[in-house]
């Protein structure tokens, strides 16, 4: 009689996605990273309570004075707060970066699921339409977009989302193509169970750890495309502050002022940097071939 050899038991899902969780709250960077973009959100709701002045008083006798202990961040050449506008600036810059991937992140996986899983024609045409769009450089194709509608809140997030689109539909599409073919999913379709619920059951859930890096990666290019139309004079208008739009009333005075292009630059850089450090740990531990990489060397 011979004895069988042993079978390893099966991990959980449940367990997964506990050591998941363990592998990255053992990321200090990421973790950092984690907490700066949470009191960004913070600074993004209580910005006008937080703000030690009024985000447009002027005070031109106190025009252009660099930091002290009255202004940290110093004033513009209207007297305004800095430190004020910088706080109350992070609310439209994160605003426009979240509702313009949340319209990509919608639209694009929606058009990636159906392409990958439908396949043929459908695949074809919706990747062709895709293509036309992607072919187009980010900014320009956005400044095409501002510059048709007029510039404004609602049209920057608009253009940001349209360019930000084809992205999140290749990442879908490209995932899709790989789980449809996966045995549960051959088995419901073999049980007649309809294509919208294979997509919404089977095939999302499978493919969410590809598309959650994307929209983080996506959130901090978005925070530059808006930080970039703002300084073109096309994206967030004066009266309401962006840190695009301080850097674009800065260059003037870059030789006498120094606080006012280093201040919300250095928001933007922070903010951009953090988002990108989150989806590289996001990235390592979602991506199987990354997660047991980096099991392996903490367990060496």
């Amino acid at each position: 009689m011979t004895n069988a050899s042993p079978v390893a038991p099966a991990v959980a899902p449940d367990e997964r996605r506990i050591a998941a969780w363990r592998l990255l709250a053992g990321n200090p960077v990421t973790l950092a990273s984690a907490v700066v973009l949470a009191l960004t959100v913070v600074v993004a709701l209580l910005g006008p309570l937080l703000a030690p002045y009024g985000v447009n008083t002027i005070d031109v006798p106190d025009a252009l004075q660099p930091p002290s202990a009255q202004h940290w961040f110093g004033t513009d050449d209207l007297g305004r707060d800095v430190l004020s506008r910088v706080l109350i600036a992070t609310r439209a810059s994160l605003l426009v970066a979240v509702a313009s991937v949340a319209f990509a992140l919608l639209v694009g996986v929606l058009v990636g699921v159906v392409a990958g899983y439908a396949g043929g024609w459908v695949d074809t045409v919706l990747m062709r339409a895709n293509d036309v769009l992607f072919a187009f450089p980010v900014l320009l194709l956005a400044l095409a977009i501002v510059a048709i509608l007029g510039p404004g809140v609602p049209t920057t997030m608009l253009a940001i989302g349209v360019v930000y689109t084809p992205i999140f539909a290749r990442v879908a599409r490209g995932s899709t193509l790989g789980v449809r073919v996966e045995p549960f999913v051959q088995a419901s379709r073999t049980m007649g169970t309809g294509h919208g619920y294979i997509m919404a059951r089977h095939i999302l859930p499978n493919i969410a750890g590809p598309i959650i890096v994307q929209t983080s990666l996506s959130l901090a290019f978005a925070i530059l495309s808006e930080a970039a139309l703002s300084f073109l004079g096309l994206g967030i208008q004066p009266p309401e502050p962006s840190w695009g739009r301080m850097l674009f009333d800065a260059q003037g005075f870059l030789d006498m002022a120094w606080w006012l292009s280093v201040f919300p630059g250095a928001a933007i850089f922070v903010t951009v940097l953090a988002f990108n450090l989150v989806g590289d740990g996001l990235r390592d531990v979602l991506d199987p071939k990354q997660r047991t990489m980096l099991e392996a060397r903490r367990r060496r």
